[in-house]
């Protein structure tokens, strides 16, 4: 009677007896079968990280940088029970991958990592302190496209003016008539005269190096206009050295003194092009054409005598 009752009863009617569902692990079945013994409760798994993969859905997402992916897991993952292997130090080779982040120090721009590369951009300067102004002064006569290299980005100020209101002071004695001034007139008038000549030598400096920055920049340059400025006066004055020297004791109309002034203002476009070329990264043309209007200038007032 016993099995009458259990094979037979109002669920005979039922069909086909379907398989059980089988639950998640660590939930107990609802409800035994008519009649039968409950399903046993499966032993909880052993504590493992799982993986979010591409494809899963409703899983929890953890991420375990010592994690290696085992075979016949869940969507790719590690298998049940599969013990990963020592893996690379924590944020070695994680870093900005999703879930894990990437530790910066403080001040460090975490989207600027290294130089941007520009289409002609420049060359770095040779490391070194910046010269003193003895070496300054014998570099641009000697080897002027270091020197221009290694101070594009340092500003000389004080040999600049300096030695441009020096330069200016000892120009009125080499133009006839303003010697001729100078010399005739007393000293409280001769004084005033040599100054305001030295001073009108630097602003005259200042213009024509801020018009050749401004040149620069304007034909591609990426120079910076207190070292421009600066180095232009210095060949503004030194180059005219020679030719001043002669003009004091021989006139501004000597021969000699007139073909120096050529020569003199061949090397001034030759030291004009290499600063430019140097500190704005510009091809010699281009620097060229930035030192034009200087060049010009120079030549119709100081050169020439035209002053």
């Amino acid at each position: 009677m016993a099995g009458f009752r259990i094979g037979r009863g109002r669920d005979n009617n039922r069909g086909p007896q379907q398989p059980p569902r089988q639950q998640p692990y660590g939930q107990q079945h609802p409800q035994a079968p008519y009649g039968g013994q409950p399903y046993p409760q499966a032993a909880p798994p052993p504590q493992q990280t799982w993986q979010q993969h591409a494809g899963g859905h409703g899983e929890p997402e953890y991420f375990d940088p010592h994690a290696h992916p085992g075979p016949g897991g869940p969507g790719g993952g590690p298998a049940y029970g599969y013990q990963p292997g020592p893996g690379p130090a924590p944020g070695a080779a994680y870093a900005n991958n999703p879930g894990h982040t990437q530790a910066f120090s403080v001040g460090e721009d975490p989207y600027n990592q290294g130089a941007v590369y520009q289409a002609g951009g420049p060359a770095a300067p040779p490391a070194g302190p910046r010269l003193g102004w003895k070496d300054l002064l014998r570099g641009i006569v000697t080897q002027p496209g270091h020197t221009f290299l290694r101070m594009r980005d340092h500003a000389v100020w004080a040999p600049a003016l300096i030695v441009t209101f020096l330069y200016g002071m000892l120009a009125v004695f080499g133009f006839d008539k303003a010697r001729e001034d100078a010399i005739n007139a007393t000293l409280s008038s001769a004084v005033p005269i040599v100054l305001s000549t030295g001073v009108a030598f630097v602003i005259c400096g200042l213009i024509l190096g801020a018009v050749t920055h401004t040149l620069a920049r304007q034909l591609g340059g990426d120079g910076t206009w207190q070292p421009t400025v600066g180095l232009s006066m210095l060949i503004m004055s030194l180059t005219d050295a020679p030719r001043l020297l002669f003009a004091m004791f021989l006139g501004g109309d000597h021969t000699l003194v007139q073909a120096l002034g050529w020569l003199t203002w061949l090397a001034a476009g030759f030291l004009f092009t290499t600063l430019i070329a140097k500190s704005h990264d510009l091809p010699w043309p281009k620097a060229l054409g930035a030192s034009a209007i200087q060049l010009i200038a120079l030549l119709s007032l100081i050169k020439l005598g035209m002053l």
